[in-house]
C-alpha cells in the first residue's frame, strides 16, 4: 500500500518568517519578467543613451553660442549666421533629449506593465493554491497591503533604476571624460570626489534611516489590518456599543505610526542637508578653477558657462539621489515581500504522479481508521471508519466540537490525515488531482459567505458558463427564485459584502441554489438547512433529497428531523463513532441518539425554526 507523509504546516503565517533575500536576489527573481520584453529592454535602453548623448552636448553647445556672441571685431559678418544656426541644433538637442526621453518610456511601458501583471497574477494565483490554514490564520488587511505594495515596487524600481539611476551613471560618464579630456584632469578629479563623497554620505545615511522606514511600513500594515477587520466586523462593532474601543484602538496605531513618521522626517532632513553641503562644496570648487582659467586666459567665457550647466546637469539628478535610492531600497524590501508569499510551501500539493479522478455515476466515499488534528497537542478525529456506498446518503451527527464539519474538510482534502486514509471509488484522495477532485464534490457549507455581486453571479458561480435559464432553475429547486423576482432588480440585485444585504437564510439558499447548479456526483450538505424557518426547511428538504438521488451524499445535521431518511446514521462524540445504524434502529437502542432525538421532539414548538 502506497504511504503519504503528512506534510508539515509549511504555507502557515504563524511560521518564523525567513531571512530576508539580498537585494540582489530579489532583482534576479525580478528580471525574468522583464527580460520576457527583450526587445523593448533593448530599445528602450537604446533610447536612453540618446537621450544622454543629446543632454550632454547641450552644454557642448551652448558654449559655442556663448564664444560667438562674444565681442570679435575681425568676425562681424559671421557673427551674423554662426549663432542663427547654433540656436538652432541648441533647440534640436534640447528636443532630442525630451523625444528620446518619452520614446524610452513609451516602449518600455509594455514591458513594466505586463511584469507588474505576470507578478500580481501569479501571487494571486499562489494565494489560492496555499491551504485553508493559511487563509484562517492570515491578516487580510496587512496581506493585501504587501501586495499593493508590493505590484506597486515594480514599476518603482522599473522607474528609478532605468528612469534615473542609470541614464544619471551614463551621464557622468561622459562628463568625466569631457572634463579629462577638454581641459585638465583636476576638474574630473573635483566631480569625481564630490560624486564619490555624495553617493557615499547617501549610501551611508539611508542604509540607517531604512530601519525607520521600514518600521514605519510594518505599523502601516498593522494600522491598515485593524482598520480592515474592524470593518468587516461592524455589525459586532454595533452589538456591543464599541465603536469608542475601536476608534480607540485604531488611534493607538495611529499614534504608533506617527511617531515611526516623525523619526523618518529628521532622519530625512538630516540626508537633505548633508547632501546639499556635498553639491554646494563641489559647485563652488568646480566654479572656482574655471573662473581662474578664465581670468588667466587659458578658458573662455564660454567654457564656464559650460562646466557650469554641466555641474547643473550632474547635480539636478544626484538632487533625488537619497531620494531615489531610499524608494529603490524600499522598493526591493516590499518585492521581497511578495516574493516571499509566492515562495510559501503549499502545505496540501498534489503529489507528483498524482491522477485525475475519472468517475461515472455516483462513487463511493470511505473514512478508514482516520486520524486528524489541526494541531499536535488537539486531536480532533479518532480512528473514525465508515463508508458512503455510490448513490447512497450518510449522515453524521453530535454535539459541537464533535469533528463533523471536518470530516467534509478533510474529504475535500483542505487538510490531509495523519493517519489512515479516506478514499474515492477505491484511490486515495493524497493520490488525485485536487482540481479533478473538488470538480466531484459539492457543498453547501454551514457559514455561507458571497461575494460582493450580484445574486446571479453568485448563483452561477457553481458553474460560470450556466444560462440564465440555468441559474434560475436552480434558484427555484431552492426556492428562493419567487423573492429575487419580487426585489426591484431581481437577479442583478447586489448582496453586499459577504452577502451581508441577505439574510442568513437567503444566503442558505443562495448557496444551496449554486451548490445544485453545480450538480456534482458527490454532495456534501453542512447544516445546509440550519438558518431556514420550518415552512422552507421542508419544501427544500424534499427537493435536496429529489436531487440527492442517484448521488453520494454526505450530510452532517444538528437537527435529527432532517436525517430521518438517511440510509445511515452516525453518532459522533469526542471525535469518535459511537453510534451507527439508521433511524429506526438508533431509537430502538435507546442510545445517544434515542435521548437527542427525545430532546429535540420536546423541544419542537409549532412555526419554530
Amino acid at each position: 500500500m502506497r504511504r503519504f507523509a503528512h506534510a508539515p504546516a509549511a504555507d502557515s503565517p504563524a511560521q518564523p518568517t525567513a531571512s530576508r533575500r539580498s537585494d540582489r536576489d530579489t532583482l534576479a527573481r525580478l528580471w525574468p519578467y522583464l527580460w520576457a520584453y527583450k526587445w523593448r529592454v533593448v530599445l528602450a535602453l537604446s533610447f536612453m543613451i540618446g537621450a544622454k548623448v543629446a543632454n550632454v552636448g547641450v552644454p557642448l553647445l551652448l558654449k559655442q553660442l556663448v564664444d560667438q556672441l562674444a565681442p570679435q571685431p575681425t568676425m562681424a559678418q559671421a557673427m551674423l549666421a554662426v549663432p542663427v544656426g547654433l540656436l538652432v541644433g541648441y533647440g534640436l538637442l534640447r528636443l532630442s533629449t525630451s523625444l528620446f526621453t518619452e520614446l524610452r518610456e513609451l516602449i518600455f511601458a509594455k514591458a513594466t506593465e505586463g511584469a507588474a501583471r505576470a507578478i500580481s497574477l501569479k501571487v494571486f494565483a499562489h494565494l489560492h493554491a496555499l491551504s485553508l490554514r493559511f487563509h484562517l490564520e492570515r491578516q487580510t488587511g496587512g496581506m493585501t497591503r504587501d501586495i499593493e505594495r508590493g505590484t506597486r515596487a515594480v514599476h518603482s524600481l522599473i522607474s528609478y533604476s532605468l528612469y534615473s539611476i542609470i541614464p544619471t551613471l551614463i551621464e557622468v560618464s561622459l562628463v568625466l571624460t569631457l572634463l579629462a579630456v577638454k581641459f585638465d584632469a583636476m576638474y574630473a578629479v573635483i566631480t569625481l570626489t564630490a560624486l564619490v563623497c555624495y553617493i557615499a554620505f547617501t549610501v551611508t545615511v539611508t542604509h540607517w534611516r531604512t530601519r525607520f522606514r521600514r518600521e514605519m511600513n510594518e505599523l502601516d500594515s498593522k494600522a491598515h489590518t485593524r482598520a480592515v477587520d474592524s470593518l468587516l466586523n461592524y455589525e459586532t462593532v454595533k452589538y456591543f456599543n464599541n465603536e469608542a474601543f475601536e476608534a480607540g484602538r485604531y488611534d493607538e496605531a495611529l499614534e504608533r505610526l506617527r511617531r515611526a513618521g516623525l523619526k523618518n522626517q529628521r532622519s530625512l532632513s538630516l540626508l537633505n542637508a548633508g547632501q546639499q553641503t556635498i553639491i554646494a562644496v563641489g559647485l563652488i570648487a568646480m566654479l572656482w578653477r574655471a573662473t581662474e582659467g578664465v581670468v588667466a586666459g587659458q578658458l573662455t567665457v564660454g567654457d564656464l558657462v559650460m562646466i557650469n550647466a554641466f555641474m547643473i546637469q550632474l547635480y539636478i539628478p544626484l538632487n533625488f539621489l537619497g531620494v531615489i535610492y531610499r524608494e529603490i531600497k524600499q522598493a526591493l524590501t516590499d518585492l521581497d515581500k511578495m516574493f516571499t508569499l509566492m515562495e510559501r510551501d503549499r502545505e496540501i500539493a498534489d503529489a507528483p504522479d498524482a491522477r485525475p479522478l475519472m468517475v461515472k455515476g455516483p462513487p463511493s466515499v470511505r473514512f478508514d481508521h482516520v486520524q486528524f488534528a489541526y494541531e499536535p497537542d488537539r486531536p480532533i478525529l479518532h480512528d473514525v471508519s465508515f463508508e458512503i456506498p455510490a448513490g447512497q446518503t450518510v449522515a453524521v451527527v453530535g454535539p459541537s466540537g464533535s469533528g463533523k464539519s471536518t470530516l467534509a474538510r478533510l474529504l475535500y482534502r483542505f487538510y490531509d490525515v495523519q493517519g489512515g486514509r479516506i478514499t474515492v471509488n477505491g484511490h486515495d484522495v493524497r493520490a488525485l488531482t485536487q482540481d479533478s477532485l473538488r470538480r466531484h464534490i459539492g457543498i453547501v457549507p454551514q457559514d455561507t459567505v458571497l461575494f460582493n455581486d450580484t445574486v446571479a453571479y453568485n448563483i452561477a458561480y457553481g458553474r460560470p458558463d450556466a444560462s440564465q435559464a440555468d441559474v434560475e432553475q436552480a434558484a427555484r429547486a431552492a426556492r428562493i427564485h419567487d423573492f429575487i423576482a419580487g426585489t426591484p432588480k431581481g437577479y442583478d440585485t447586489v448582496v453586499g459584502e459577504r452577502g451581508l444585504k441577505l439574510s442568513g437564510g437567503e444566503k442558505q439558499r443562495v448557496a444551496i441554489a449554486r451548490t445544485l447548479l453545480k450538480n456534482p456526483p458527490v454532495l456534501i450538505f453542512d447544516e445546509a438547512t440550519s438558518a431556514l424557518d420550518s415552512a422552507n426547511e421542508r419544501a427544500i428538504q424534499a427537493e435536496l433529497a429529489a436531487v440527492a438521488q442517484g448521488k453520494t451524499v454526505l450530510v452532517i445535521a444538528h437537527r435529527l428531523s432532517t436525517i430521518v431518511q438517511a440510509h445511515e446514521i452516525l453518532v459522533m462524540e469526542a471525535g469518535r463513532i459511537i453510534e451507527r445504524g439508521n433511524h429506526p434502529q438508533l431509537l430502538a437502542a435507546g442510545g445517544r441518539y434515542a435521548e437527542m432525538w427525545r430532546l429535540q421532539q420536546a423541544g419542537e414548538e409549532p412555526g419554530s425554526g
